[in-house]
């Protein structure tokens, strides 16, 4: 919960400002561990102002490049030998984003405060993922903070690199199919009224694909802006529908096995998978927490409950290996074979590496090719569609040609 705040500093300064936490004790002994006196701590209530003041912060986000090169940055300075607190100033002035620079700005005084850097990010859970912030207390535990915030950097850079490149192969079919769409209500609104008048004029008997489409054309025509909401209103729809928590499960069913987009979402899964579960062990993770941290992690609800039952499968002392193994429908047997390997060897940590590393690079060859198959399928479905358009417009001329003939 937000909590809005007046206090006296050390200094004897009157400060207001706004602090996260779980209930008023909580914030006011953040107060107090900064050498503050709480003098008024209450709820931010959810007037108008705050609500436009939470929009403005969805758009005003951390994005993914912005907290690599806050990690990069942070494990540069710490490794040249800047205290935390100085390499976290010298971030906050270099930094454009004013969420970012809020963000450090509390980071800062979490610091000088006596306190943890993880601690200090567990104020911002819609900002930094559980990963993130696990990574960093682990770092803190082992006393290597400085590899720590580069694991999470490189961590951070790949799976971007992933889900851009997925992205950037399937906007072309995207672009298409909206232009199309575009097109095609443009010629019924305009090009099929004027023919069918000539047809009605003529005395032609329409075939059913002609009449469909003439209806079509009729109401685009006269309700043409009406056509376009409807338009943009299924496409919001199906945005939200994709999103919703109880459509989740028939659309992660559907995705997975779609021909070649099923592959890929597959393997996209496992190197996610393996390179979160890899890169929390070698900070230090435990098995457990590890799991269940990439359980969170994970997208699609299948792959969550397979990681759930491998968490439960290690707190009981069963191997790991075995889960994955009784779901090779949606793991690789890679999957499962290497993490034996790792088990009974002891480097379960590489084994994943590996496995991450190796789908990665499956993921980022097929990506390359998918515009290459999906080609064809979008020439397809646009040759039927002008080819159904062609027939149902040309077949009553033939009739007028054939009667006067």
């Amino acid at each position: 919960m937000l909590f809005s705040y007046k206090a006296k500093s050390k200094e004897g300064e009157i400060v207001e400002g706004v602090l996260f936490g779980s209930d008023r004790f909580s914030v006011a002994h953040d107060l107090r561990s900064n050498g503050s006196t709480p003098l008024l701590i209450r709820e931010k209530s959810d007037s108008f102002l705050d609500k436009m003041s939470g929009l403005t912060n969805i758009f005003s986000r951390v994005s993914v490049n912005e907290q690599i090169i806050f990690t990069k940055n942070l494990s540069g300075m710490l490794k040249a030998g800047l205290s935390l607190y100085r390499a976290l100033s010298v971030l906050k002035k270099q930094t454009k984003n004013k969420t970012l620079s809020n963000i450090l700005v509390s980071l800062s005084d979490e610091i000088n405060s006596g306190g943890a850097l993880s601690s200090g990010l567990l104020k911002f859970p819609n900002i930094f993922s559980k990963l993130f912030i696990s990574m960093i207390k682990a770092g803190e535990e082992s006393g290597n903070l400085t590899g720590a915030l580069s694991d999470i950097g490189i961590n951070l850079e790949k799976s971007h690199s992933l889900t851009k490149k997925i992205r950037s192969a399937l906007i072309y079919p995207g672009v298409i199919l909206s232009a199309m769409i575009v097109i095609s209500v443009l010629m019924f609104a305009f090009v099929v009224p004027t023919l069918a008048s000539t047809f009605k004029e003529l005395g032609v008997v329409l075939p059913t694909s002609t009449r469909i489409i003439i209806f079509l054309g009729n109401f685009f025509s006269h309700n043409l802006i009406l056509t376009f909401i409807i338009i943009i209103s299924i496409g919001v729809s199906i945005f939200f529908l994709f999103r919703s928590k109880f459509m989740a499960e028939y659309i992660d069913y559907i995705i997975i096995r779609i021909p070649v987009i099923g592959n890929l979402a597959k393997e996209l899964n496992t190197a996610r998978t393996a390179r979160t579960i890899s890169s929390l062990l070698l900070a230090g993770v435990s098995i457990t927490r590890a799991v269940e941290i990439t359980e969170d992690i994970v997208q699609n609800v299948y792959y969550k409950k397979v990681l759930n039952d491998a968490k439960i499968a290690v707190e009981k002392g069963s191997p790991f290996s075995e889960v994955f193994k009784r779901n090779n429908n949606l793991y690789p047997i890679m999957m499962s074979e290497m993490i034996q390997v790792g088990e009974e060897t002891g480097k379960l940590s590489d084994m994943l590496l590996e496995i991450a590393l190796f789908y990665e690079a499956e993921i980022e060859n097929k990506t390359k090719n998918l515009s290459t198959i999906i080609e064809p399928v979008l020439m397809i479905v646009i040759g039927s569609g002008v080819g159904f358009f062609a027939i149902s417009m040309i077949s009553p001329l033939y009739s007028i040609i054939g009667s006067i003939s």
